[in-house]
Order: structure tokens, then sequence, then C-alpha cells
């Protein structure tokens, strides 16, 4: 990891993705408002649950602790927006 405002940065970018599709989705087809307001609203909670855990780590006085909790936000993010691309998907296949 190189910084935590790297970290923050790559954090919005894969958010903003996410958002970026949903919007598009959205407003080709309005019918399905619901299901993507539902994955708009859950990447937005991540979003801003990953910032704060990059803001306020655990364990500020060990460093392999810290190193830790930072891997463990970076494999939360992928997680998070692998599992919203796929809410996506299935939406668009209904």
């Amino acid at each position: 990891m190189a910084s935590r405002r790297r970290l923050k940065k790559d954090i919005d970018y894969l958010c903003y993705a996410v958002l970026g599709d949903c919007y598009t989705y959205n407003y080709l087809h309005p019918e399905k408002r619901e299901d993507v307001m539902e994955i708009i609203q859950d990447t937005i909670k991540s979003r801003n649950d990953l910032i704060a855990r990059v803001n306020h780590p655990d364990g500020k006085n060990n460093p392999k602790m810290v190193k830790q909790h930072y891997k463990a936000i970076v494999d939360d993010l992928f997680k998070n927006i692998d599992a919203s691309f796929t809410k996506l998907s299935e939406v668009i296949k209904k």
C-alpha cells in the first residue's frame, strides 16, 4: 500500500464506477428504479464505511496490525465492488 490518500482515491474510483453504471442503467430503464436504487444505497454506505476505516485505523501503535487493517480494507473493497456489479448484472438480466 502506497498511502492512505491513494487508497481513498481507489475507493472513490471503484465506487463511482459502480454508481455511474447504475445511473446509466437507471436512465435507460426507469421501470427498474427500486432495484438499482438499492444497489446505489449499498454502494454509498460501503464507501462511507471504508473511508471511515481508512481514516481511523485500529492498533495505531503496532505497525503489523496497521498493515493487516489496511489489507482487510482492500479485501473488503474488492468484495463489495464485486458484489455490487454482480447485483447490477442480475438486475440487467431480468
